[in-house]
């Protein structure tokens, strides 16, 4: 009896390594099935654009390389005045935007006059100290995405039908920053209803890369992420519900910032017409430097400030850190050599200050963008009243109709939204339900409260236009952070052998966006950060 039953266990051991051994087998396979593919995909979009490649122009102001942190600085302290500041960011614009159609509407002449007013109350101001505690970022241009609210300027969030459509009063969290003495100079393209990896519309046409502009600056804050890589603001203010702020900041190696949930205001962004304290989305900051994440994110988060610890000191040596390598998900494309070194070389360097790292597989993280799907649906968004402006119900078949006979208003990556709503089936959500909370779960054990996460960016650096239409599910590396709702910083580090952007993801647990922001500022001491586009 015993022998049999230990004869029966071996034979199952056996058949249980010989699937295990076919599943590694065949997921090989699919994986370099999939990376042909990609192979495939480059080249043929190469052919088209390769020989369209193209940089902007170097800077030559200095002032335009500041941090907005330095830059209020030299304003208070009367090293220069705000007007000078402000045209030379305009400038700026005028020069890069004909390359990267990165502003949509700009208020130049508006933000000009600010400047002077400014000047002119630090003049009168007998202690220009006290304007830091008050107005941290007085002078100080920035931009914010179309998308986002600000009186007097066009909120069409890219749709034809919404073409004329102005606000009547900003965004909580522009008004915030307006508060906080920045001036707002410009607001930048999105895609529709900002539900696409690229920023591309029918009503203001592509962004793109200001590293080369025939590659894609993500979405949906795509032209905040071009307009700053491009020097043409000291800083902005993204939002991100699936990656919004982050890819975008990663396309063109920048940074950007997810704070912990519910920190951020979102009446005013994109169609939001109050606050929702239970949803994925985020505001929050992109900027050429580390130093600015803290004061922006203290303007945004407004008096729920008390919930993060910003000020409290942060000790590298005691960091745990963490990495993984890869999503899993078969779906997406393999992760290349140049976002792999890039992981691989950050997580050396923090070997070398906490003489520890472990990697890690999140329980889950395979169906990242499945997870996302999910969770999207109970937002409260109505996809297919919002793309018409409420006038009328849109559908899959309809749409392609037009598209056909060229009487479509709206893009095919809407109409792909469309299919995806009309012909899909849904999630389970008891399934959906279960794995997210697994994946909390695991990462807040692991992580704690002195944890830290390294993850990919992106499995490849910026892409060729159009080309996101062919590799979709590259996007779970930025929304799986939104199911989970924890804090994540996107890191730039350096360029690849093209000049394009890499970096990693840095991520904690709910509340301790100090960790994210100390690593951030380590990376950057280490590998030098934002590379200017013309370098």
């Amino acid at each position: 009896m015993c022998t049999s039953m230990k004869k029966k266990n071996t034979n199952n051991k056996t058949i249980d390594k010989a699937k295990k051994l076919f599943m590694d087998i065949l997921r090989c396979i699919i994986v370099q099935i999939h990376s042909i593919f990609d192979c495939v995909v480059d080249f043929i979009f190469g052919l088209y654009y390769d020989n369209k490649a193209k940089r902007i122009p170097p800077v030559k102001n200095p002032l335009l390389l500041d941090s907005a942190v330095t830059l209020a600085e030299k304003i208070r302290s009367k090293q220069v005045t705000a007007e000078e500041v402000v045209k030379a960011f305009i400038e700026r614009c005028k020069e890069v935007n004909g390359l990267i159609n990165a502003i949509v509407e700009d208020r130049y002449e508006d933000a000009i006059q600010e400047a002077k007013e400014v000047d002119k109350l630090i003049e009168d101001c007998k202690d220009p100290s006290t304007l830091k505690e008050t107005k941290p970022f007085l002078g100080v241009p920035f931009t914010t995405k179309e998308s986002n609210e600000a009186k007097g300027l066009l909120h069409s969030m890219g749709l034809i039908c919404r073409r004329d459509h102005r606000s009547s009063s900003d965004a909580t969290a522009v008004g915030y920053l307006k508060k906080a003495g920045g001036i707002l100079i410009g607001k930048t393209n999105i895609p529709e209803l900002n539900l696409w990896a690229e920023s591309r519309n029918n009503l203001y046409g592509q962004t793109c890369n200001p590293y080369n502009i025939t590659r894609t600056v993500g979405g949906s804050s795509g032209g905040e992420g071009a307009i700053i890589a491009a020097c043409g603001a000291a800083f902005s203010i993204g939002s991100d519900i699936g990656g919004s702020t982050r890819m975008p900041a990663f396309f063109n190696g920048v940074f950007g910032y997810k704070p912990s949930e519910g920190m951020t205001p979102l009446k005013g962004i994109g169609l939001r017409k109050k606050d929702y304290p239970d949803s994925m989305a985020e505001a929050g900051p992109i900027c050429k430097r580390a130093e600015d994440l803290a004061p922006f994110l203290k303007v945004l988060v407004g008096d729920k400030i008390s919930k993060l610890k910003l000020d409290e000191p942060v000790d590298l040596k005691s960091l745990n850190i963490f990495y993984q390598p890869e999503s899993g998900d078969l779906r997406a494309s393999k992760v290349n050599h140049a976002m792999r070194s890039a992981l691989r070389r950050a997580v050396e360097h923090f070997q070398e200050i906490t003489k520890s790292t472990t990697k890690i597989k999140i329980p889950g993280s395979e169906y990242s963008y499945k997870l996302w799907r999910y969770w999207m649906s109970q937002e409260g968004i109505d996809f297919k009243s919002d793309i018409t402006n409420g006038k009328s119900r849109a559908n899959a078949m309809s749409e392609i109709g037009k598209l056909i006979s060229g009487t479509s208003e709206i893009t095919l990556a809407a109409i792909f939204k469309l299919v995806d709503e009309d012909v899909f089936p849904k999630d389970d959500p008891e399934w959906a339900r279960s794995v997210t909370s697994n994946m909390k779960k695991y990462l807040l054990e692991t992580l704690g409260d002195n944890g830290v996460l390294f993850y990919p960016s992106s499995p490849t650096p910026a892409s060729y236009h159009y080309s996101t239409f062919f590799r979709p599910f590259n996007f779970g590396y930025w929304c799986l952070f939104n199911v989970v709702r924890f804090p994540v910083c996107q890191v730039p580090l350096g360029l690849d052998y093209e000049g394009l952007p890499v970096g990693i993801q840095v991520v904690a647990a709910p509340y301790n966006d100090h960790l994210c922001i100390a690593v951030a500022k380590e990376l950057e001491r280490a590998f030098g950060g934002w590379v200017p586009p013309s370098v």
